[in-house]
């Protein structure tokens, strides 16, 4: 960050980049629910077997390399001949990227038939030839964002991001909706969704150039000159990519695993093709459910490194503990909400999102992730806080190994409840495990007993409310003379009427000081009604 830049202005960034980042989570998420409406199971499936290919490069550009380069080049602003090393880290950083992303292409775009037959479905080869053009864009977008961010200029990187989804968005919705109109063809309709994200990258990269040509006037290389050792850079900007993004690549390998595995295990188990296919996209409505879930923890995970980061280098005082140990009440508070609030309602949420109730008992377990994922991206933004991040990255490959494992062993078993299985299982593994390693590293008490026993507390009650209210709705069964719509109704009650319980057993029973709500995005409501709630005669 440059001198310049004073803490009020980096953290109004922060923000800014936080904000955006938790639309575009949303837009990701809920743009799911119409595609698969457009296309159904099927073809739902067909995007979601791509998917993971074309995210995993985006992820890893603009929310590893992007971060990775900020640090350096920030870094470098602190030394002496600063101007001279950071054209030499952009040059061998771009270089370097450009040469990633070659390869990457080259492995997707010439070796997708090898792929699609990994997966067992050949006709996904075209869609990963479109899809490999989405690396081309790597070096320009990561540099870009990079480059910005390390001067505390936030505004060009969260406009970018959202105008980047919102282009993918509409051509991924327009061109299903024209495609299942003109011709009815499932693998055409992903073709077009997977050319929505790479026309998506195409204009980021054209809105970050106009921002980058009036700021820098594209001169960043003309003071790259001089012999610098470039292995180092490489080296550093490598590791740190990898660390800051890898609680987003964790999801994404498993959906990975997820591609290579379940859809083919399935056929080999007996299953006839079309059925596995179906039964994989309705697997695969969990990971909008999922997303949304743990957009608390998202903002959280983003809005606390700088916080961590600063407050662990004072000397005096309690550091970064409270911030930790109200990162993680916040994280677990939320994520039970989320998981629990939608495994009771499920029946409701999976027909009136997505047209059927199928295989809600797979789709149960399957968003029981929310917990454990909620853990790890907090923890593992306060590790990255704390420059501690080798212990994460050995916890998390190792989760993503025991899930190809888990796969393997139960799909031909359960179909794909033992996906479900095997995520879930792995993603507490590792978020026990990093509790345990943080603890340990911090001698910080996480949470006291007392706020288990109130976690508790507010799960029952709003189960019981929901339960009660459910039961109450069975008088009116049939009522709408359209099932989808009385799912509908009948959901959004429950889910009002769950959150409004759980959230005034949390405001009661005072689980979250007032001053601590003001730290949670959109905390402020929440304080002045537990204040009104305690206060009142």
């Amino acid at each position: 960050m440059s001198n310049s830049i004073g803490l009020k202005g980096y953290m109004k960034g922060a923000l800014l980049l936080t904000v955006s980042a938790l639309i575009v989570k949303v837009l990701s998420a809920i743009y799911r629910v119409p595609f698969q409406n457009l296309v159904g199971d099927a073809g739902f499936y067909i995007y979601q077997q791509v998917y993971p290919f074309i995210s995993f490069f985006v992820a890893w550009t603009s929310g590893g390399f992007a971060v990775a380069i900020s640090k350096m080049l920030a870094d470098a602003e602190l030394g002496r001949d600063a101007i001279r090393k950071k054209g030499i880290i952009a040059r061998t950083v771009f270089l370097y990227l450009s040469g990633l992303s070659l390869m990457f292409f080259s492995i997707l775009f010439f070796g997708a038939e090898l792929l699609a037959d990994w997966m067992g479905d050949e006709e996904l080869s075209p869609l990963l030839r479109t899809g490999a053009f989405v690396t081309l864009f790597m070096p320009f977008l990561a540099l870009m964002k990079g480059t910005f961010q390390s001067r505390g200029e936030m505004a060009p990187v969260a406009k970018a991001q959202v105008f980047e989804q919102l282009i993918r968005v509409t051509i991924i919705l327009a061109g299903a909706f024209f495609v299942m109109a003109v011709s009815g063809s499932l693998y055409s309709a992903g073709n077009m969704a997977v050319l929505g994200t790479v026309a998506g990258e195409a204009a980021g990269v054209f809105l970050m150039v106009h921002y980058f040509r009036k700021v820098f006037n594209l001169s960043l290389f003309q003071h790259a000159r001089g012999r610098e050792k470039k292995w180092p850079i490489i080296k550093e900007v490598t590791v740190l990519s990898i660390s800051i993004s890898m609680s987003s690549l964790l999801l994404l390998c498993f959906q990975l695993i997820d591609s290579f595995t379940v859809y083919s295990l399935m056929v080999e188990s007996g299953i006839d093709a079309q059925s596995a296919k179906e039964m994989k996209g309705i697997y695969d409505r969990g990971q909008p459910l999922v997303q949304l879930g743990i957009v608390i923890a998202s903002s959280l995970s983003i809005a606390v490194v700088p916080l961590v980061a600063i407050q662990s280098k004072k000397k005096t005082g309690r550091g970064a503990k409270p911030f930790i140990q109200l990162t993680y009440r916040t994280a677990l508070l939320f994520g039970v909400a989320s998981s629990l609030g939608l495994v009771i309602v499920m029946p409701y949420v999976n027909e009136m999102l997505f047209e059927t109730n199928s295989l809600q008992k797979v789709l149960s377990v399957f968003v029981l992730q929310i917990v454990p994922l909620s853990i790890i991206l907090t923890f593992t933004a306060i590790l990255q806080g704390m420059g501690k991040l080798k212990v994460p990255f050995v916890i998390l490959t190792g989760a993503i190994i025991f899930k190809a494992i888990g796969n393997v062993v139960l799909v031909p078993v359960w179909n794909v409840l033992g996906s479900a299985v095997a995520s879930t299982a792995m993603l507490f593994i590792a978020a026990i495990l990093m509790a345990v390693y943080l603890k340990k590293l911090t001698f910080v008490q996480l949470a006291p007993w007392d706020f288990y026993i109130k976690l508790s507390g507010a799960s029952i009650a709003m189960a019981i409310a929901v339960i009660i209210i459910d039961q109450c709705f069975g008088v009116f069964g049939g009522i709408f003379g359209n099932s989808r719509m009385e799912a509908a109704v009948f959901g959004m009650i429950l889910i009002a009427v769950g959150a409004f319980v759980f959230l005034t057993f949390v405001a009661k029973s005072r689980m979250l000081s007032e001053k601590e709500w003001f730290f949670i995005p959109l905390g402020r409501r929440m304080a002045a009604y537990q204040l009104w709630l305690n206060n009142r005669k």
